[in-house]
């Protein structure tokens, strides 16, 4: 079984291929396999941007397909800038100016509560969905402190390890990070369907 994945992040195709590797033949980014689409993410939610996502190119591709949206949620701003996180300063990927915005917005904020949130579906042509969440909590730092990750890391403390995730080597971050923990949620699930 063939399983196509909704993005061409090299990245998270190398994490995808550790975690699902043994349940497909064979798993693909779009540019792998020939397509290429783009889907529009209006849902209000992480899981209603993946479940579109991963809809859309398992329709077009008549295979599995795999698709994930996440974001950062902060407790004192009420979640935001979840669905948001990637464009929270208004230009979508422009880390440097969404890590200003967020310290601003924290500016005298005690309760810097956090967390990282990813939603994970697997739709099947035939219509049907698997669906995971997974999370990694922790708190928004006062400063950027490591060069590693991208997005929040440099901001996002792991109290337990005293250090931000952009401190952490790639490995370390992909062993606990919400998208490992959202496919080892969706692996435990395709694997309780046999």
């Amino acid at each position: 079984m063939k399983l196509i994945i909704a993005s061409n992040n090299a990245h998270k195709l190398i994490e995808i291929k550790q975690i699902l590797g043994e349940e497909f033949d064979e798993i693909l980014s779009m540019r792998e396999a020939g397509i290429e689409h783009e889907t529009v993410e209006d849902g209000s939610t992480f899981l209603e941007n993946a479940e579109k996502k991963a809809r859309e190119m398992a329709e077009i591709s008549g295979c599995c397909a795999l698709a994930d949206d996440s974001g950062i949620c902060v407790d004192a701003l009420n979640g935001a800038p979840g669905i948001y996180s990637a464009r929270f300063s208004g230009v979508h990927g422009d880390d440097a100016a969404n890590n200003r915005l967020l310290l601003e917005k924290l500016e005298g904020v005690e309760d810097r509560g956090a967390h990282y949130t990813c939603a994970m579906v697997l739709a099947r042509p035939d219509g049907s969905t698997v669906e995971a969440e997974g999370y990694l909590c922790g708190e928004i730092g006062f400063e950027e402190r490591g060069h590693n990750g991208f997005g929040y890391d440099p901001l996002f403390i792991l109290p337990s390890r005293g250090c931000t995730t952009a401190e952490l080597s790639a490995e370390e971050k992909n062993a606990i990070s919400h998208r490992a923990n959202a496919l080892h949620a969706l692996l435990k699930k395709l694997q309780e369907e046999k």
